[in-house]
């Protein structure tokens, strides 16, 4: 086997390499991603409209698709220092089992309290809350990643918080909620009784075990009939993409650092947040023709928006009281099988990320639950780390391409987004262990169901 990188099992960047700035992947893009349109009306949204529901700063940085760089402020950059630099790690272990020539490193996001890298915007977040005087923030988590990394964010600020979490995975990580309850947040399983869009939803669908979708109707209802509160999102947004460009800048840093050339950067996708953070300088380096690299985003079989989605406007949640977003959709009334256990249950993707796939700059492959599992098994035993579920569909994905390398012989690199950590989700584990977990594929027919919930013009035609 190629010794082809001499270096540390662990790669650190110092506390002074640590980024002093956010890059905006938009401002090299030669096809800016499509604005956010006003469902009445459908003309684009500018700051007036959005911020009675977002942070104002927050609306500026959404969309600003030109300035390259913004500056850390302060406050968020010494909050950083607590837990970053994160690792990249060589996942040397893992090369051995696999008897593959390719190199295989992974940054690593979940060693801080929240265990995952949502703690990168959340702080943002909270940060231009306080600033703007605000008295606390809604928002809704799908396996309670970014429930859990807001609620620290504000417990750091003084900020109220208030989760609206799917109800499914309230049900199934009740130690992911208690967290978030021991952070002062308020945590309310979504569809719930508590809101008027809430009652709406479980009139329609009885027993639903609820969707991202629906759980962000729910807290955007909160922000808007609350004075001094505002509605704060864990992906999908342009924003938070920015905030999490600290990931990707990390890890381009530290592979400068230590001589390592990505050939193939993986990363799993939901609603965007670490795919984006991580590909970021990457993509900046390939949309300026400075170098060229094979960048996959990794979804779930049973949520498939990039993979089998439609790329139209659609709304960003079930209640139809978001703006409309340019995005692979599966529409807004798709709700995935309540087996998926990974928290990539958001029926859409970030239009920023929708843009770059649509015009040929990354690739998008879609996996089943069970061969996931088996990836985080083989992970967790070689490398020493139990993987959060939606990590594992990057690392299923870095293990698939070695193994290729394996029938090859091709010496590739492989560099992919470990974003956090799986002791909450021990009951998704359970069921791999026990052998009960099921693949679940959505059908044509299935997936036509939530189509049929995407806004059309007075022809029949999808908004484009």
């Amino acid at each position: 086997m190629s010794k082809k990188y001499d270096v540390p099992y662990k790669m650190y960047l110092e506390e002074k390499e640590i980024p002093k700035k956010w890059y905006n992947v938009r401002s090299d893009m030669k096809v800016k991603q499509a604005p956010l349109l006003n469902p009445g009306t459908l003309q684009p949204m500018g700051a007036a409209d959005l911020s009675p529901v977002f942070c104002e700063e927050l609306v500026a940085q959404e969309l600003d698709d030109a300035t390259a760089y913004y500056d850390i402020p302060d406050e968020i950059h010494d909050f950083y220092k607590i837990y970053r630099p994160s690792p990249l790690m060589h996942a040397e272990y893992l090369e051995k089992a696999l008897d593959t020539p390719a190199h295989i490193f992974y940054k690593f996001e979940g060693n801080n309290t929240s265990g995952s890298h949502k703690l990168n915007s959340a702080l943002a977040q909270a940060y231009y809350a306080k600033k703007q005087g605000l008295k606390g923030v809604t928002t809704e988590t799908g396996a309670g990643q970014w429930g859990t990394a807001l609620s620290m964010a504000c417990a750091f600020f003084g900020l109220d918080c208030k989760v609206y979490m799917v109800k499914v995975s309230y049900e199934q990580k009740p130690f992911r909620r208690e967290v978030m309850r021991t952070y002062g947040a308020e945590v309310t399983p979504s569809p719930s009784d508590t809101t008027n869009i809430g009652r709406e939803i479980l009139k329609a669908h009885p027993g639903t075990t609820g969707s991202l979708g629906c759980a962000i109707s729910e807290a955007v209802e909160v922000a808007v009939t609350n004075e001094g509160y505002r509605y704060v999102l864990g992906s999908v947004l342009n924003q938070v993409l920015l905030h999490q460009s600290v990931i990707g800048l990390e890890t381009k840093a530290a592979c400068d650092k230590y001589g390592i050339k990505p050939d193939m950067i993986i990363g799993c996708a939901g609603g965007g947040s670490n795919l984006g953070g991580l590909i970021a300088p990457f993509m900046g380096e390939k949309l300026r023709g400075e170098a060229d690299y094979d960048i996959i985003a990794v979804e779930p079989a049973s949520c498939p928006s990039f993979t089998r989605g439609k790329y139209v406007y659609d709304f960003c949640d079930t209640g139809m009281v978001t703006p409309l977003a340019k995005m692979y959709t599966l529409g807004h009334d798709f709700i995935p099988s309540a087996n998926h256990a990974g928290g990539l249950r958001f029926h859409g993707m970030s239009p920023v990320l929708s843009q770059l796939y649509h015009d040929g700059y990354m690739r998008a492959v879609s996996v089943e639950q069970t061969e996931v599992f088996k990836a985080a098994e083989l992970f967790a035993r070689t490398e020493g780390i139990l993987p959060a579920p939606e990590s594992s569909h990057a690392i299923r994905t870095a293990i698939d391409e070695a193994l290729k390398c394996k029938e090859t012989g091709e010496e590739k690199t492989i560099v992919f987004g470990l974003t956090g950590t799986g002791y909450f989700d021990m009951v998704a584990y359970e069921q791999f262990n026990n052998g009960t977990m099921n693949d679940y594929i959505p059908t044509d027919e299935d997936l036509a169901k939530g189509f049929a919930s995407i806004p059309k013009r007075s022809d029949g035609s999808y908004i484009e």
